[in-house]
């Protein structure tokens, strides 16, 4: 794996280095922090998966060259797909084993790398979420708490919860009902659609929508425009979570009652959420 290092001194022995799911680049120029997603044995959140993030945040943060990053965004390494959503197999498996503990225990791993993007990691960075490809539950929920969304016109987005019996419970409805209303967002979660990312940038969903191929090039752009008027832009993202915020708290609670109502799921339901595991892994080889 190449890393790009820079000026912000990222030295050889950094944790990140040794990341099985990630790959993280930084661009002094733009004081710019990349990280893509590559989780396997399916590009979903897995755990491990979700411990590198949150810890790479941490990093980041206790870091000091790297308080130097203005931009960090969320990308992924799998050719068409983003993020498949939430590990289905492990949730399959737990629920079997009646296991409430470890599925409080991935949902708390699920939401907090979720709220550190969605919150600036706690230090005014501007977040990206840069789709190229599927991102479906889960992982529309992650691309859902950065800043800005960018999506490249063949990327699809939606949360198929609703055909196993579930719900999107690590933010979907908190993010989406600040940004297209209660009664639209109520509507795509039980709908169960998937939906081409050119339908979701005139809902206002994706705020930017550039050809295939021209994602990366459209994060350049963006930031060159934001830098202009950094300030401004930083102020109207402070005063839109105040008005309306999103807190750890109302995530965590919404977390306890998707662990609920998983646990009410039945054969017949787990049956389909394996078939939509086997179409994962088939999708991705």
């Amino acid at each position: 794996m190449e890393h790009l290092k820079s000026n912000l001194k990222v030295k050889a022995t950094d944790s990140w280095q040794r990341y099985a799911s990630l790959e993280i680049r930084y661009e002094e120029e733009h004081r710019l922090a990349w990280y893509y997603m590559r989780g396997f044995p399916r590009p979903c959140f897995t755990p491990e998966l979700l411990a590198e993030i949150l810890d790479w945040y941490h990093q980041l943060g206790r870091d000091q060259e790297s308080n130097e990053i203005h931009y960090v965004v969320m990308a992924s390494k799998v050719p068409g797909v983003f993020n498949l959503g939430g590990d289905l197999n492990l949730f399959e498996q737990l629920i079997t084993n009646r296991d409430r503990g470890g599925l409080e225990a991935y949902a708390i791993a699920c939401i907090k790398p979720l709220f550190e993007f969605h919150t600036g990691l706690g230090r005014g960075i501007s977040t990206i979420s840069l789709v190229q490809g599927d991102a479906l539950g889960g992982g529309f929920e992650a691309a859902l708490s950065g800043d800005v969304i960018i999506a490249e016109k063949s990327a699809k987005m939606g949360m198929p919860e609703i055909l196993f019996n579930l719900f999107p419970g690590m933010g979907a409805y908190s993010f989406l009902s600040r940004k297209i209303g209660s009664a639209m967002a109520e509507k795509m979660i039980l709908s169960g659609n998937v939906y081409a990312a050119s339908d979701l940038f005139d809902m206002g969903i994706v705020d930017l929508l550039v050809a295939d191929g021209a994602g990366e090039q459209a994060v350049y752009d963006y930031i060159k425009r934001e830098k202009r008027a950094r300030n401004g832009y930083q102020a109207l993202r402070r005063a839109k979570r105040h008005c309306n915020p999103v807190t750890y708290k109302e995530l965590k609670a919404i977390t306890m009652l998707w662990v609920d109502a998983a646990l009410r799921l039945t054969p017949r339901d787990l049956r389909t959420m394996q078939r939509l595991v086997k179409r994962q892994s088939a999708k991705t080889g």
